[in-house]
This record gives C-alpha cells, sequence and structure tokens, in this order.
C-alpha cells in the first residue's frame, strides 16, 4: 500500500522506497526532514551535524538522537490514532503531520508504507491499554480501575473501527496483530476482573471475551459520540457486573 502525498509533490512511497521531503534525495537513500538528511547523528556533507548543533561523536549526542526519535514517533502514532478514528486510514498525511507537529519527512522515514503505520497504530494503542492498566490499578479502587480501563478501552475501539478497513484487506503486515491483541489485553482485562471480583466488588462469573464484546458493541464511532454515550453506557455494564457481587 502506498502513503498518498496530499499536496502532489513526489512524496508518495513505493514498495520497499523511502521518499524525501520536498521531493529531493537524502543523503544515504534516507528521507531527509526540514531539509536536513535523515541519518540520524551523522553530520551534512557541509560538515554539519544533523542533529542538536552539535558534533555527531560520542555516546551523549546519539543518545540523545534516539530519545528525539522516539518522541517523534509516539506524536505521529498518537496523532494518526485520532486522525483514523474520525476520518478513517485514508486520510491526508498532512493532518497527521500537522497535529504531530513534525513534517511529512519524519512520517516516512519512521513508516515508509501506510501500512507500517496502520499497524504501528495498533500496536501503539494496545500497548497504552495495558499501560493503563497498571497505572489504574495502583491509584484506585478495583472496581472503579476496571470503569476507568474500560473507558480507555472503548477509546481503542474507536481507533480500531478507524483502522477496519485496512485490517481486513488481506495485507500480511496485519497478520500477527490478531494474536498481539489477545496475547497482551486478554490478561490485562482477567486480573482487572480478578481482582475487582476477589474484592467482592463485582460478580465473579463473567469472562474477559464476555466484557470485551459487551464493550466493542456499547461503544459509538469517535465523531457520533459528541455527547458521552459510550461512558454512559460502560458505566452500565459496570453496574450490571456489581449486581449479584459478593458483597
Amino acid at each position: 500500500m502506498v502513503i498518498e502525498d496530499p499536496t502532489g509533490k513526489a512524496d508518495a512511497v513505493a514498495a520497499g522506497g523511502r521518499p524525501a521531503a520536498g521531493g529531493q534525495p537524502a543523503a544515504g537513500g534516507q528521507a531527509a526532514v526540514d531539509g536536513q538528511p535523515a541519518a540520524e547523528g551523522q553530520p551534512t556533507t557541509g560538515g554539519r551535524p544533523a542533529t542538536g548543533g552539535q558534533p555527531a561523536t560520542g555516546a551523549q549526542p546519539a543518545k540523545r538522537v534516539r530519545a528525539d526519535a522516539q518522541r517523534s514517533t509516539d506524536a505521529l502514532l498518537t496523532a494518526a490514532a485520532e486522525v483514523f478514528a474520525v476520518s478513517g486510514v485514508d486520510a491526508p498525511v498532512r493532518q497527521i503531520t500537522a497535529k504531530a507537529g513534525v513534517g511529512a519527512g519524519t512520517l516516512y522515514r519512521h513508516f515508509p508504507q501506510r501500512s507500517d503505520l496502520i499497524a504501528a497504530v495498533f500496536r501503539h494503542e494496545v500497548d497504552a491499554c495495558v499501560d493503563a492498566a497498571t497505572a489504574l490499578s495502583a491509584r484506585y479502587e478495583p472496581a472503579e480501575a476496571l470503569t476507568k480501563w474500560l473507558q480507555r478501552f472503548a477509546v481503542f475501539i474507536a481507533t480500531k473501527r478507524g483502522l477496519s478497513a485496512a485490517l481486513h484487506s488481506g495485507d500480511p503486515t496485519y497478520d500477527t496483530l490478531p494474536s498481539y491483541f489477545e496475547q497482551r489485553l486478554m490478561p490485562v482485562l482477567g486480573e482487572l476482573l480478578g481482582t475487582a471480583a476477589k474484592a467482592g466488588e463485582i460478580r465473579s462469573d463473567v469472562g474477559p471475551d464476555d466484557v470485551l464484546i459487551a464493550t466493542r458493541n456499547l461503544t459509538l464511532p469517535a465523531q457520533e459520540d459528541s455527547n458521552g454515550h459510550t461512558r454512559r453506557m460502560i458505566a452500565l455494564l459496570v453496574d450490571g457486573l456489581r449486581y449479584g457481587a459478593a458483597r
């Protein structure tokens, strides 16, 4: 799948290729960002460093480049998730880069194909849900942590619906995503449910599969949920789980 350049410039990525920002070739065959070569930690042909204005020698500059690159990647994935949830996976690249605050060259350097970006967004959102479970469990009582986690999971569902057409396209890039979802999220939800049941805050006869399906069915697409319908429905779902609890 090719990422189309909405500006009409020669930024489209062919299979296996990497474009340069502004239609200019980048040093070493890598995409350029804001007119600078994308080879991180290496000086340009004019002797100027590619990042941070410091010579690319020694361990410290390399670490700083890697941290900057990670921030750019995280910003792109967060922005892409929001754009895809509202506009679908065919949204123009400029919407994503503008929201992320980076140039098109940065996006192409990290994600040469649109399918690379879509798969990365999926995994990023799954990972965010997993991380949220740990944070919420440390801060809230079990049933409240479960409620807030399901609300976060509903955000993932909205994003996933935006990715739906691509995920079912048959592209082999997406083949491992279902197992990634199951292996990462099912244990997390099972632990949240088990902890709340053990505390006597919810019933113990409902498993992760049923709760995930129920949450999915209650979640409206992001663009249709202006009045908080999904949040209210999740609250009702958890109230149902509380019915018949041990205490």
